[in-house]
């Protein structure tokens, strides 16, 4: 019997399903499973008031941690054969909480010479977020060795009008009727069973040179290329917002909230107008590209 613990946080409860039914095979075999979700001193809100999720955004861009709960000691007292890390994307970076726990000493004790199976939930854009997953995981020599992403499968433009009607409203259903339920589908929730048999497997033998192949087998990670390329670009626009923001607030805080509205409507353009300018360029650039787009769909779906 191995034992594994399951780390997430979670504000709508999608994240908190997706991660019970990831680990709900490793408890059916025999494993001995702990749970701990992050907890924030200072909670975040759900549903969302605008206000309060636009102003988020250059904490979490720039990976500014808050301060989280205590860990329990009989977590902090066990040493664990696999840490399954669930994590959700706030503005193309791991959110605050998972942000918070991984820059804690607490989180870093306890994920330090261990092996790690990252969990994302998310709209769509995830790539450079887990990067910056990898980056810390590494820092303080812990080894990833799976990786598991369940995004909102509707086209982009469709999932933006969702997602946000689910933030600030708190209600997942159907918008004015016509369009589709937010988030992931409950069908993927449900059969994200299939990726805790490959993680129990593992287990079971030790063996975990080969888990990301046996997951990708079970279609763990699917790579858009477009998603790849406005992620990237747009993790190059968003550090200069953020930094610009946090400048401008430290140098005088009442202004913070001019520069928040500013960026709204940025961002508001940059969905609109900008998105679908980048996706026809990059449909134009695809035949020379495409070299760089295979490397790219084997790597950002590796562990390495």
């Amino acid at each position: 019997m191995k034992k594994v613990l399951v780390i997430h946080y979670s504000q709508s409860g999608q994240l908190t399903e997706i991660v019970n039914n990831v680990s709900a095979p490793l408890i059916s075999e025999g494993h001995h499973v702990d749970f701990l979700e992050i907890e924030m001193e200072t909670p975040f809100p759900f549903p969302w008031p605008k206000n309060k999720f636009l102003d988020a955004f250059p904490e979490s861009f720039l990976q500014i941690p808050q301060k989280i709960k205590p860990i329990p000691l009989s977590i902090k007292n066990t040493d664990y054969d696999l840490v399954i890390f669930g994590y959700s994307v706030w503005y193309l970076t791991p959110s605050i909480p998972a942000n918070s726990f991984l820059e804690s000493e607490e989180g870093k004790q306890l994920l330090a010479n261990t092996k790690v199976v990252t969990v994302i939930g998310c709209r769509n854009m995830w790539v450079m977020a887990q990067e910056k997953v990898k980056e810390k995981l590494k820092a303080i020599n812990a080894e990833l060795v799976g990786n598991i992403v369940l995004v909102d499968r509707h086209i982009n433009h469709v999932s933006v009008i969702t997602i946000v009607k689910w933030m600030f409203t708190g209600e997942k259903k159907r918008y004015l009727g016509i369009f589709p339920k937010p988030g992931v589908s409950q069908k993927d929730i449900e059969e994200s069973e299939r990726f805790g048999t490959v993680i129990s497997n593992a287990l079971k033998v030790d063996e975990y040179s080969s888990l990301q192949d046996g997951l990708l087998a079970k279609g763990a990670v699917m790579i858009k290329p477009f998603l790849v390329v406005a992620d990237q670009r747009a993790n190059v626009l968003f550090s200069k917002w953020a930094n610009l923001i946090q400048n401008k607030s430290n140098k005088d805080s009442s202004k913070r909230p001019f520069w928040i509205k500013i960026f709204k409507y940025y961002l508001l353009f940059a969905i609109w107008i900008i998105a679908p300018v980048v996706f026809i360029l990059f449909l134009l650039s695809y035949l020379p590209l495409y070299g760089k787009i295979k490397r790219d769909k084997v790597y950002f779906s590796s562990v390495s």
